[in-house]
């Protein structure tokens, strides 16, 4: 634990390491995501476009889109959806997916650093994305920055729970599950350790939505899942005059 703990010590140690992290799970990247949710994962990730609710036509920006089920969930209620994932094995998984709306199109590149003008999207989504950023506050800024004016953030990532047992029980679970399932599939336990040690050092729902509101968004909100431990941070950005 202590060269995962010393990885994610600081933005330019955590960078590198979330990017080997990424590249080397992307092929069991799905179910992973289920076993840790206990099979909600999609359940969570449709009730997010649901809360989306995009009118066709609208343009929709899903970050770290992983292998694209929030992006096909946005593009199946009619919005035209880029994924954007800094893995790009990722993408390669996401477009080998059958079925699949025509209306995704996937690109490969850093939430810190969006390659694309201002004001250029109606929604941003993303799942499991602003806890994973080596920094969050430029994430949220470039967030704004191609937004337009009115246009709806929603997030879904763990929660850190505020109760101090019942959080110390929460990470204790991932952290003993992540270490099988790291030895298991990887035979390396730090592999899914990573998600919890990611959460301690997490501001939690309530700490995004705190973020949220101080940097140009409005209506911010939190939906708490799972009994608080998982959530959807949802905000606007703020109008122009």
């Amino acid at each position: 634990m202590v060269t995962l703990r010393r990885a994610l010590s600081s933005a330019e140690t955590k960078a590198p390491y979330v990017r080997r992290l990424f590249h080397t799970i992307a092929d069991r990247y799905d179910l992973i995501t289920r076993v840790l949710s206990f099979g909600r994962d999609r359940h969570w990730k449709r009730r997010l476009a649901a809360l989306a609710n995009p009118a066709p036509g609208m343009t929709a920006l899903d970050l770290a889109c992983g292998t694209g089920d929030i992006a096909f969930e946005l593009a199946e209620r009619g919005a035209h959806v880029i994924g954007l994932d800094i893995t790009h094995r990722m993408l390669q998984l996401a477009q080998q997916k059958t079925g699949g709306p025509r209306r995704v199109r996937f690109v490969t590149g850093d939430m810190m650093a969006l390659p694309f003008p201002d004001v250029s999207f109606d929604l941003v989504t993303t799942g499991y994305g602003i806890r994973n950023v080596p920094r969050i506050e430029p994430a949220l800024a470039e967030i704004r920055r191609v937004l337009k004016p009115g246009g709806l953030l929603l997030s879904l990532d763990f929660d850190r729970p505020s109760n101090p047992l019942m959080r110390g029980i929460y990470l204790g679970y991932l952290t003993l599950v992540g270490s099988a399932l790291g030895w298991v599939l990887h035979r390396d336990p730090d592999t899914y350790r990573y998600i919890p040690e990611s959460i301690r050092r997490y501001p939690g729902a309530a700490g995004v939505s705190t973020m949220l509101a101080r940097d140009g968004f409005t209506d911010a909100r939190v939906i708490p899942l799972l009994g608080g431990l998982m959530a959807i941070n949802l905000a606007r950005r703020a109008k122009i005059g």
